[in-house]
């Protein structure tokens, strides 16, 4: 790395994006030194509320972006959604990690798809489709029943819905506004595993120990490391995830999540140019978190270790805990019921508003063993009248 400059504490850097993932990477930036300004059109950010500065202004604010510009020393970005034109802009003055052409590939499915396929990753059989002309044949090739998912904008489970027959991928793609999508075969998986890598600007990577996800309402609900899967899935599983990032030229932190299907074979689902809410667990169960790392990556530093100190299972806490959306009857769940267990570390995210499906938060259960782990997560889960899975 001796060919980069390296950015060393003291100086400012700035995100794109103000949510949980980057009130996490403020955290881990400012506990290293830094100063850290947030560029987020929401008033209430979480993430500018810890930050040093907070511009408040649209992505694509071009006043915004020269002050950002002006008065960080790199930028990097919180989720993939943000414009890809407005990272190109940025690039010009200052390094951008990770890269525009990199996350303009992941923030839309059609194109990731196409970009995993032609590079060899296997994935569940798809077709792109931008318009209705094209729904019949897509059909024919996925197969049914099928997953439409918008190509892009979609997370959490949104912008998705099982078709099973062609009138219902016709009416779907209506209800989606007939924007381009992508129909998915639907594999019969064992299970749902993520991989999240911290990739350097010298090209070399290091992984963390993969998740087991198991999803409620297409929202992740828990993650179990290590995976319970084996040595040399595992090992599958991190260089695939490796080979992704490296064809991507990419520099930051990166998650790809997988398909385990009942046949035993593994599958690339999706990717996340950006640390990744199964990764969550590295707060409180690795030597280095996945946003220490992050800021790592923006800065030209060497990785952090990501030697897994003990078994971990995280937890989501939605927003449906507080009461959904009855406004000012919402009230928070009695946090004593996480904090009376001295295995569990509770995270709330600074949200001011709670809203069924978003997420407040988590908690993180370690233990020497993941069996044990799991028992305390899941009895901190069914006492706050989370039923479980």
């Amino acid at each position: 790395m001796s060919d980069v400059t390296k950015i060393l504490p003291g100086a400012t850097l700035g995100i794109l994006g103000g949510g949980q993932l980057g009130r996490m990477f403020v955290v881990a930036a400012r506990t290293m030194g830094y100063q850290v300004t947030v560029l987020d059109p929401d008033p209430n950010s979480p993430a500018a509320q810890l930050a040093n500065a907070h511009i408040c202004a649209d992505y694509t604010d071009q006043n915004a972006l020269d002050q950002l510009a002006a008065t960080c020393v790199a930028v990097t970005t919180e989720f993939e959604n943000v414009p890809a034109t407005s990272l190109e802009y940025l690039a010009k003055f200052i390094p951008v990690r990770p890269s525009a052409t990199a996350v303009a590939i992941t923030q839309d499915r059609i194109r990731e798809k196409h970009f995993l396929q032609s590079s060899g990753f296997k994935t569940a059989r798809f077709a792109s489709i931008e318009n209705s002309q094209q729904i019949e044949p897509a059909v024919k090739h996925a197969g049914l029943p099928a997953l439409l998912k918008l190509s892009r904008s979609g997370y959490d489970g949104k912008g998705q819905k099982i078709v099973h027959t062609l009138l219902e991928a016709q009416q779907a793609f209506q209800d989606f506004g007939a924007q381009p999508a992508v129909l998915e075969e639907l594999v019969a998986i064992q299970t749902e595993i993520s991989v999240v890598i911290m990739r350097g600007v010298n090209g070399s990577s290091v992984a963390y120990s993969p998740s087991e996800n198991v999803h409620r309402n297409g929202i992740l609900d828990i993650g179990i490391v290590p995976a319970r899967i084996s040595h040399a899935l595992a090992e599958s599983a991190i260089q695939a995830a490796q080979n992704i990032a490296e064809l991507l030229e990419y520099c930051g932190v990166l998650a790809v999540e997988f398909f385990l299907t009942q046949s035993g074979e593994l599958l690339v689902n999706e990717i996340a140019p950006r640390p990744h809410n199964s990764g969550h667990y590295t707060l409180d169960a690795c030597t280095t978190s996945q946003f220490e790392q992050q800021v790592r990556s923006l800065c030209g530093l060497p990785p952090g270790d990501v030697s897994l100190c003990r078994p971990s299972v995280m937890v989501n806490l939605l927003g449906d805990l507080w009461g959904g959306d009855l406004g000012s009857e919402n009230r928070p769940p009695d946090w004593l019921k996480v904090l009376r267990y001295r295995q569990a570390k509770l995270h709330l995210y600074g949200k001011s508003e709670a809203r069924a499906g978003r997420k407040m938060g988590h908690y993180t259960c370690v233990a020497e063993r993941v069996e044990d782990a799991l028992s305390v997560a899941l009895k901190i889960q069914q006492s706050l009248m989370m039923p479980p899975i």
